[in-house]
């Protein structure tokens, strides 16, 4: 029994990180799920918790000497979905669909740019500093923005997306806090 105990303890714990990253992804998922039904300030709960668990996977990763390219991956994966298509969706559903062609194309390119930033990441080898800001810096942002939606011009967000669509494959570099 003992040993059967510490075989699922071992197995657990070998995987508690990716666990936390499927974590993410789930919340992105119900985020996106939420908004088609129209629930934009739910879905926009989810963001923030995918947030919260995006903070605790490299962290668990590394405190627990579990990290893996598997879990690399899987972390981009997720990050692509939670906080580049879900955000992205996110605020052309509640302010960018009032220009549908002009939106539609500033969230694609803010998409397809988080996606050519994790890859960057994905292939370079780290050096204590990130190379662009963090997709999930840009998408908390974006998310962040809906709240004040009533209250801000559909131009700031035109600015904001393609700001953060750039900065997101720029080369500045950010040390890792």
């Amino acid at each position: 029994m003992f040993l059967v105990k510490n075989f699922y303890y071992t197995k657990i714990k070998s995987q508690l990180a990716n666990i936390i990253t499927l974590m993410n992804l789930e919340f992105g998922i119900i985020s996106i799920i939420l908004m088609a039904k129209g629930s934009f300030h739910l879905s926009l709960l989810f963001i923030f918790l995918a947030v919260f668990f995006d903070r605790f996977d490299g962290m668990v990763a590394r405190k627990l000497n579990i990290e893996s390219d598997f879990g690399k991956e899987l972390d981009s994966l997720s990050d692509l979905v939670s906080f580049g298509v879900a955000p992205g969706l996110l605020v052309y559903m509640t302010i960018l669909n009032k220009l549908p062609g002009v939106g539609l194309s500033l969230i694609v390119i803010y998409i397809l740019c988080g996606a050519i930033r994790l890859a960057r990441y994905n292939v370079k080898e780290f050096d204590g500093a990130f190379y662009g800001i963090p997709i999930t810096v840009a998408g908390f942002l974006m998310a962040f923005s809906v709240l004040f939606s009533n209250h801000l011009p559909i131009m700031f967000y035109i600015i904001l997306t393609s700001i953060l669509a750039v900065l997101m494959v720029s080369n500045i570099r950010i040390q890792k806090m």
